[in-house]
């Protein structure tokens, strides 16, 4: 044997020229030594520790084993664990029944049990971390790899993302009530200062902002509908009213403190629209704004007047903080890493996804079950919202068996590829136009029936309804708010026209 090569405490070879991987099998004996000993002082540890973070494979079955006893309410030691492993090759091949004593034997010199099981935990982490570099290196230079180099970095950062998600889980234990109370109180101040109007970002809908609050940190949002019912519509609503309040608190937070940081900046409303292109949105906004129907700015039949309307409505949305990113087919990592980007850069404070099941999962393949991957993507999405501590507004086509039923109102049973659409999000809104069914039901010119449905129209024709069919911190129900079809634009019903 070289002379390079040297037996350590762990009884491993180690070499200057080849690395092993992170472990401490003298720590992992102890532990395992004193949990044989003691089963209560497994409770100082199972919280965070499982059978896979030990680097030895005997040992994590031994470590599974004396949780499996315990659960089972039955001791573990040397001696019951014995018939257990009795015919298991490692154990026989380590001494047998005999190492299981040895393992005991240790137990005396272990005083802080946490402190052992943190050192196992974070090799673990380690050995997790060298993996991933290894599997990231290998694709990268794998001329038969079929991904882009994009998507590989989206894998990568997914892989990361679940070891970053799994050390956050095991260190997230009970904490007092007073922290949670001080963030309560703070909301509940807001909404006082504000005159009881929300204690989130408002909608700029009066009668949704009352049922809702506004929309909440870490809530995710999920607004659903038929084709052509205005989702998109009422989402860029949304975002242009959330964007001129999240300006107007920006500016009173600066009155209200002048020594805020020259470099302080106001939060911005991100939009990843999957189906329509950044200047079809733009369009639609600027026609929201200006008043002027998108066709008209399209074919450019104006006057005067109606293109100074237009570079108004431009210069105002240049001014506000909205940002839009129209990337096709984007994976639920990729929404995650560009969403960190924004929060980093432009202080994101409230997310817009058009629509969820245009979005891909994680794996996504030809063989890949929808239902498993559209979970995915919004356990994915609720999991960015409560990361970064904004609401996530999801928008969500509906099943086709709205159209086969008499009464057309969306309820939760049609949301579209998934349950788990309606178990992850905090609130599950549909939008709903009456006009849109009656339009298509237009009986005979003269008839009675023609005067009735004249009448229906005119009752229903500017009215959209916001169904609040799911709501985990407040009640459901009914908003309605009146619509401009021709220029896509939503206000409170109250005010009816006067805003167009």
């Amino acid at each position: 044997m070289s002379e390079a090569l040297i037996l350590n405490s762990q009884n491993e070879t180690r070499s200057p020229l080849i690395r092993q991987m992170p472990s401490n099998l003298i720590a992992e004996q102890m532990l395992l030594g004193t949990f044989l000993i003691d089963n209560e002082s497994v409770n100082k540890a199972s919280d965070f520790l499982r059978g896979e973070h030990f680097f030895d494979p005997l040992h994590q079955r031994i470590y599974d084993s004396i949780i499996t006893f315990m659960d089972k309410g039955i001791v573990a030691t040397p001696i019951t664990l014995k018939n257990l492993f009795d015919q298991d090759e490692a154990l026989k091949e380590k001494g047998g029944a005999k190492y299981l004593l040895d393992l005991a034997s240790l137990a005396a010199t272990i005083i802080n049990v946490h402190d052992y099981a943190k050192t196992i935990y974070d090799l673990a982490l380690r050995r997790k971390l060298i993996r991933i570099g290894e599997e990231v290196v290998n694709d990268a230079y794998n001329k038969e790899e079929v991904l882009s180099g994009t998507t590989q970095i989206e894998v990568a950062e997914q892989k990361l993302y679940n070891i970053a998600n799994e050390y956050q889980e095991s260190h997230q234990g009970f904490a007092s009530i007073r922290y949670s109370l001080n963030e309560a109180i703070n909301k509940a101040q807001k909404s006082f200062n504000n005159k009881g109007h929300v204690s989130g970002i408002s909608t700029g809908f009066d009668d949704l902002d009352v049922l809702l609050g506004g929309f909440q940190d870490s809530d995710l949002f999920i607004l659903a509908g038929r084709p052509a019912m205005g989702k998109t519509a009422l989402a860029i609503n949304m975002a242009l009213n959330c964007c001129r309040v999240l300006i107007e608190n920006f500016e009173k937070e600066k009155r209200n403190n002048p020594k805020q940081q020259e470099d302080h900046k106001p939060k911005s409303v991100g939009f990843f629209s999957l189906e329509m292109s950044a200047d079809q949105l733009a369009s639609r906004m600027i026609s929201m704004i200006s008043k002027i129907q998108t066709p008209k700015i399209r074919n450019g039949h104006l006057t005067e007047q109606e293109f100074s309307s237009i570079m108004l409505a431009s210069q105002e949305l240049q001014s506000i903080p909205f940002f839009i990113d129209d990337t096709p087919a984007l994976s639920i990592s990729a929404i995650r890493t560009r969403a960190r980007r924004l929060k980093r850069k432009h202080n994101l404070g409230l997310l817009f996804v058009d629509y969820l099941q245009l979005v891909r999962g994680s794996n996504a393949s030809k063989d890949s079950n929808r239902v498993s991957e559209i979970s995915e993507i919004t356990r994915g999405l609720k999991g960015i919202a409560k990361e970064l501590n904004i609401p996530i507004i999801a928008l969500s086509a509906l099943s086709r068996a709205v159209e086969q039923r008499e009464d057309k109102r969306p309820m939760l049973a049609d949301l579209r590829d998934s349950g788990t659409i309606e178990q992850d999000a905090d609130i599950v809104a549909f939008i709903f136009r009456e006009s849109y069914y009656l339009l298509r039901k237009s009986p005979k010119e003269g008839s009675e029936e023609h005067v009735k449905w004249q009448q229906e129209m005119a009752n229903a024709g500017n009215v959209a309804e916001v169904i609040i069919a799911k709501h985990r911190s407040g009640p459901v129900g009914d908003v309605k708010l009146y619509f401009n079809s021709a220029l896509t634009k939503f206000g409170n019903l109250a005010e009816g026209s006067s805003q167009d």
